[in-house]
């Protein structure tokens, strides 16, 4: 068992160009990291740092007590699952699964052992003796993660490995991971931009722009408490209300409404405030914080509508998560707006506020 630490870690191309920018992280034994963010945001790049397919420009990786800087790739005793299933296409699943520790020397009967261990734990036994080229999507990309289990590594690197998969295989080989690296207790540290594997498989979330690292909590905290704009307006879908509002005298003005605010150290004349979809629900009585406005597009999701509603004498639109039940379209309609699910953020810096 080995926990994986990155300190003060840099990846410089150019003067300008800087994909990862000061990074410090800490991954234990058991721990489901992923790190989450949009294209370009650096993810990738920072797990190409780990796995020493780049050097860094400074910044130390280690493993356990070990600075594995200088340390070839190889020799990290680290797997690592890509986009693509990068499997021979002349080999059967068996002989792929089996390559590293063929190239271990390790006894034959180990490398069977292990080799069978992981294909039934993937659902794989009976397409042991199958080519790629015979073999689905998704069966691929299991044989490409039963190939990274065999070697019982000290960390495993996962690089999007279920993007190329479509809908129903990525939710099935989903579930699956998560229970497989639940068992290992190793540290994971997985790449998305899909917030659904982030918030699914992840004990522990970084969420990244720009080369930084906007927020490191569990699933349930970014989403609950998001630390600033960017990781509002990120994750979560359909994607939260964020409305720039002026102030005055400690509330919030949305076109006639007025909205009271927490007490901030200084008084903001503009605001952001941030509530998500489902937050937004029919006024049921006066006691609560209501908000007219007309609906002018309705979009089904299924068990629900997402309704976006024009506020009454405003420029300003917000939208809600609502019963798929009734016909919202062109209705004027009465909103509630939780004031514990709203969030508040600077208008300049987009820090949350409180």
């Amino acid at each position: 068992m080995a926990k994986l630490t990155l300190q003060n870690l840099q990846k410089k191309y150019r003067p300008d160009v800087i994909p990862v920018k000061d990074i410090s992280l800490e991954i234990n034994d058991g721990e489901f990291l992923t790190l989450l963010g949009p294209s370009g945001c650096g993810k990738s790049t920072l797990l190409r740092l780990i796995a020493g397919l780049e050097a860094p420009t400074k910044g130390q990786v280690i493993i356990g007590e070990k600075n594995v800087n200088r340390t070839p790739p190889g020799d990290r005793n680290m797997a690592m699952v890509f986009q693509s299933y990068a499997l021979y296409p002349h080999m059967t699943a068996a002989e792929n699964i089996a390559t590293a520790l063929k190239l271990r020397k390790m006894p034959v009967d180990e490398i069977k052992r292990r080799v069978n261990e992981a294909a039934q734990k993937l659902e794989l036994t009976s397409l042991l003796n199958r080519k790629p080229g015979q073999m689905s999507g998704g069966q691929r990309q299991r044989v490409a993660l039963a190939r990274a289990l065999v070697r019982d590594p000290e960390v495993f690197l996962l690089d999007e490995p279920l993007s190329n998969l479509d809908a129903l295989l990525r939710e099935q080989v989903r579930a699956q991971m998560k229970q497989l690296f639940k068992e290992q207790n190793k540290p994971v540290v997985y790449v998305t931009h899909d917030q659904t594997e982030a918030m699914t498989l992840s004990t522990k979330v970084a969420v990244l722009n720009q080369g930084t690292i906007q927020q490191l909590d569990p699933p349930s905290r970014i989403y609950s408490h998001p630390a600033n704009e960017f990781v509002a307006s990120f994750v979560g879908s359909p994607q939260m209300n964020l409305l720039n509002l002026s102030c005055q005298e400690n509330r919030a003005i949305l076109g006639e409404y007025q909205l009271a605010l927490p007490r901030f150290a200084n008084n903001p004349t503009r605001i952001v405030l941030g509530i998500r979809p489902e937050d937004v629900t029919i006024a049921s009585n006066e006691a609560e914080t209501t908000i007219m406005g007309r609906v002018y597009l309705v979009e089904q999701l299924g068990k629900e509508n997402l309704v976006s509603i024009k506020i009454n004498n405003s420029e300003k639109t917000i939208r809600a998560l609502l019963s798929r039940e009734e016909d919202w379209q062109d209705k004027t309609i009465s909103l509630a707006l939780n004031p514990s699910k709203i969030h508040w953020f600077d208008l300049e810096t987009g820090d949350r506020l409180g």
